[in-house]
Parts: structure tokens; C-alpha cells; sequence
């Protein structure tokens, strides 16, 4: 399909409007002084959207793994982790069948920067905790069989089985054992001054 949409390049008609713009779209790195460098990962492209819709506040990154990563995404990860020059750590929910738990597997080992990983979901504890209906999953997936040595019976549930208040409580309950909410609001505090530092600028004597 061609795509018939104008392009047009982000332009202001004055200074003023570019001000105004900034002003309302400002935003420190609220992650700043945080004692380790937190990534919410997921395995489902999908559920990005509902994941910023929850901790976009926060700023902490989210990864989406959608499936086995890249060579050039593990890449990233990894140089963004070094950047941050503090402990990384992974808090990580993904489906639960063989696929889900190699992909998870896959992706920490090729990365290998992280201080702690923590996977937040989907396990058969909380299958069975939150009453999950497992499908018997797929016998002929060439991981089938050490998923049923580890675990003793083939499932295939996916995390998005979870009630989605569930699956936050769970992210948030993780987040809350690194995040030093003093340093977080001590952020907010300096994002405020600077843009009432913007909105005196925008509404002063510029045009």
C-alpha cells in the first residue's frame, strides 16, 4: 500500500511558539538519582502502549523483546544499560510455554548486562494463583520437552491472560523495591522550576 500522507517537517512561525512548544512538552530525566537503571521489559510488542500508559511517569524505559531479538536491539540494550553507569535491572513478564521461557533465556544471556533480573510473570504458580485456563501447549515445539522436565506437564498460557490490574500491581510491587520515591519527587520538583523558568521566557517579551 503507498502511503499518500504529506510529510512536512516540524517548523514554528517565531521563537515565541517554539518556546510555548518546549514549555508544554519539557521533561527532565525523572530516572536521575535513582540507585539502579530500571527496564520494564516485555515480551509482546503489543502490550507497549498499556505499559507506558501505567509507568511512562516514571520514565523508566521498556523494552519490547516481540520474540527472539536482534543482533542490533541486544546491541542497544546493552550500550543504553552502560550509558546509564549505574546497577541495570530487569523486571521482565512473558508468556508461559517453552517459546515464552526461551526467549526470555535468550534475550538475558545475549545481553548479559544486568545486575538482577527479575521476571514478574507469567509463571505456573500464577497460573494456578489467578485461576489461568492453560492450553495443553504444543507438543512438537522443539523446546516441549525440557519445559515438561522442569516443570512436569506442557502449558501454553499467555501473560496477557492476566487481568491487566494484576499484571501492573505486579510490575509496580517490583518497581517499588529499587525506586527512592524522594529522589523521584526531587525531579519533579526541578522539571517544575524549569518550566515556569520556559513559561516566563515564552510569555515575556519574544515573539
Amino acid at each position: 500500500m503507498t502511503d499518500r500522507s504529506i510529510h512536512i517537517p516540524t517548523g514554528w512561525t517565531s521563537p515565541g511558539e517554539a518556546l510555548r512548544h518546549l514549555r508544554d512538552t519539557y521533561r527532565l530525566d525523572r530516572t536521575e538519582g535513582q540507585p539502579v537503571s530500571l527496564y520494564i521489559g516485555i515480551e509482546k510488542v503489543g502490550q507497549v502502549e498499556q505499559l507506558l500508559s501505567w509507568f511512562d511517569p516514571l520514565g523508566v524505559p521498556i523494552l519490547a523483546v516481540g520474540g527472539y531479538a536482534s543482533q542490533s536491539y541486544v546491541k542497544q540494550v546493552v550500550e543504553d544499560t552502560r550509558s546509564q553507569r549505574r546497577p541495570a535491572v530487569l523486571l521482565y513478564a512473558g508468556d508461559c510455554d517453552p517459546s515464552g521461557e526461551d526467549i526470555f533465556r535468550d534475550f538475558t544471556e545475549r545481553t548479559d548486562c544486568w545486575d538482577q533480573v527479575n521476571r514478574v510473570a507469567l509463571d505456573l504458580d500464577q497460573v494456578e494463583r489467578y485461576e489461568l485456563p492453560p492450553n495443553p501447549g504444543k507438543a512438537t515445539d522443539p523446546r516441549a520437552a525440557d519445559f515438561k522436565r522442569r516443570h512436569g506437564r506442557l502449558v501454553q498460557v499467555e501473560v496477557d491472560a492476566l487481568d491487566p490490574n494484576v499484571l501492573r500491581d505486579l510490575y509496580q510491587s517490583a518497581i517499588d523495591q529499587h525506586w527512592d520515591q524522594d529522589m523521584y519527587l526531587l525531579a519533579l520538583d526541578r522539571e517544575d522550576q524549569d518550566r515556569r523558568y520556559l513559561r516566563s521566557l515564552a510569555d515575556g517579551d519574544i515573539r
